[in-house]
Order: C-alpha cells, then structure tokens, then sequence
C-alpha cells in the first residue's frame, strides 16, 4: 500500500508506534501494532483506503473483542490476562470519539424518537424500532459522539415502550 494511500487513522497510529517504542513502552507499542494490523487488514480486504467511519468500525469491533475476553478471563479466574485487555482498550479508545454519556444518549434518543414520530405522524411502536435506532445512529455520528450498540437498542426499547 502507497503512503497517499493510507488512512488519517493509520498514519496517526504509525505516528503513536513510533513515539511509544522511543519512550520504550512494549505494551503501548504492541497495542498499537494490533491497531494498525487490523486496519491495515481491513484496507487490504476493502482493496482501498479506508474512510474515518470505517476506520473507527475496525476500533469498535476490536474494542467489543476484548470486553468479550475479558469477560472469559475473569471467569477463567486470569485476572493478569484480563487486566492487559483492559489496558488495550483503553489505548484503543484515543482513537474513537468519546462515548456519549448516559445523560446525552437519553437525549439524542427522545430527540429521535420525536423526529421519527413527527415524520410518520404518531409515535413510533416496539415495531418500529429499527427506523428508531437508524435516527439515533445518525445524531450520534452528527454529534461526533459513539455509544455501543446494545446500550443505544436498550435505551431506544425502553423509551418506545414508555
């Protein structure tokens, strides 16, 4: 892959890699080897450089990966190996936008939810909550914010059936 080719994303994480193995931090270093790994991957399977929204895809997937392993660490009872995932995501996370907090997730919800009622002309129903949760999606990229997914899809649930 060409230099002009590469994402904002990747040339920021090449940027980290090398101010982390200056100041000798392995794990940082190693963390963000993966990062780049898996964008680097997901470039070569698209055949193209990748857009900041797929990039932070790439992230959110890979950040989903460890809470998984995490949580079969912990009831492995292998709370060093927990601990490391833990910590790669937290280097992970610097490069995602920051999450919305529960306070403004409520918000952009009940936002959606009273534009979706607006436009189909009566609230919307548990039936329609996919229509729901493609307009909270949409705030939530307008706002430059991310919230996982299962969170926003109980949110949107409870508000419907409120």
């Amino acid at each position: 892959m060409e230099m002009d080719e590469r994402s904002a994303m990747e040339t920021l994480v090449s940027q980290q890699i090398v101010t982390a193995m200056k100041a000798r931090d392995q794990e940082r270093t190693g963390a963000l080897r993966l990062i780049k790994a898996a964008l680097m991957n997901k470039a070569i399977e698209k055949r193209g450089p990748l857009t900041q929204a797929e990039s932070e895809q790439v992230l959110a997937s890979m950040i989903k990966q460890r809470r998984d392993s995490i949580d079969h660490f912990t009831r492995g009872n292998r709370p060093e190996l927990a601990a490391k995932e833990n910590a790669e995501i937290v280097i992970i996370e610097e490069f995602l936008p920051k999450t919305a907090g529960e306070d403004a997730l409520a918000a952009l919800v009940n936002e959606a939810i009273a534009e979706v009622a607006a436009s189909a002309g009566h609230k919307p129903s548990a039936k329609e909550m996919g229509l729901a949760m493609k307009a909270v999606q949409a705030k939530l990229q307008a706002a430059g914010l991310r919230a996982e997914g299962r969170t926003v899809s109980e949110l949107v649930k409870k508000t419907l059936a409120a």
